[in-house]
């Protein structure tokens, strides 16, 4: 009788390599689970808690070709996390609104926030409202070696009764100096509910690239130092495959592993073609922000 969900790790030297070693590790160990979101007659789910280490988040080989998505929506949720989305937001009293809960960056920026309707208008509102960023970075740079630089997204008086609550839960960091002086970041990020196969090479992606162009970039400019990025550890209280999505992370995955290199199964970021790819996409998505906007304007 199987009574424990599996506690599973991996590790590996860029983001390509250790997603992969995270999909297989969990295709072979995980345990079979329904989930609240399942359609009649959808196979069970592929469950575990998972532990990823990536030794060096800004090394190549970074892009895995088995992740459902392009070139263009990893730009566009690197701008999301950044805050390009953040206006998005439901009003909080109003039963016809359909927009987010939430924004990563939102909870992140403004924590303690949310928007309401006040003289039928939407504005701000919250009991506190704490940019995390900036303490973090300001406490980074006083004290490096700090354990207490983190951030958290889960609000309870919103989140207990939230039809889709944050799945992100905390960003941890601290600094290690190397014998040349430069200062490496390292990171661990918490996860409630991770959608393996459906999202977490992009969310990976999107926080190492968070974590280098944020929270990295703003201490080396305070402090005049270089600021790199150590390893990154993610954990997963609930990495999962749904069960619609295993069929096709079997044909896109699975059973070509041993038929296709490792090398025919990723890109590297910093290819000219890619790196073209990605910062062209900026143009189309700013584009569609705008249609967006225009189409949902309250």
């Amino acid at each position: 009788m199987q009574k424990n969900i599996p506690v599973l790790m991996v590790s590996g030297t860029a983001l390509a390599e250790a997603y992969e070693k995270a999909l297989i590790e969990l295709y072979k160990d995980g345990i079979r689970f329904k989930t609240q979101y399942d359609r009649p007659g959808d196979p069970l789910s592929i469950d575990s808690t998972m532990n990823i280490t990536i030794l060096e988040p800004c090394t190549d080989p970074m892009i895995h070709r088995a992740f459902p998505g392009g070139i263009d929506d990893l730009k566009e949720y690197v701008m999301e996390l950044m805050g390009l989305k953040d206006h998005w937001i439901k009003n909080i009293n109003d039963p016809e609104d359909t927009r987010w809960e939430y924004t990563y960056h939102g909870r992140l920026a403004r924590y303690g926030a949310w928007q309401e309707l006040v003289n039928g208008k939407s504005s701000q509102a919250g009991f506190f409202c704490i940019d995390q960023i900036k303490f973090v970075i300001e406490k980074l740079c006083k004290q490096p070696y700090t354990r207490q630089a983190q951030m958290i997204t889960w609000m309870p008086n919103l989140d207990l009764d939230c039809f889709d609550p944050p799945c992100l839960q905390s960003l941890w960091y601290r600094i290690v100096e190397d014998e040349d002086g430069v200062w490496w970041l390292n990171s661990n990020v918490r996860f409630r509910s991770n959608d393996a196969w459906g999202a977490s090479f992009m969310n990976m992606f999107g926080f190492i690239q968070f974590n280098k162009n944020v929270i990295a970039a703003g201490i080396s400019e305070k402090v005049g130092k270089k600021v790199e990025l150590g390893r990154l550890n993610w954990h997963a209280d609930s990495y999962h495959i749904y069960g619609k999505d295993i069929a096709n992370a079997k044909q896109l995955l699975f059973d070509r592993i041993d038929a296709v290199s490792f090398e025919d199964r990723i890109f590297n970021f910093n290819d000219d073609f890619i790196a073209e790819m990605y910062n062209g996409a900026e143009v189309g998505i700013l584009e569609k922000m705008k249609q967006y906007d225009r189409d949902h304007e309250r």
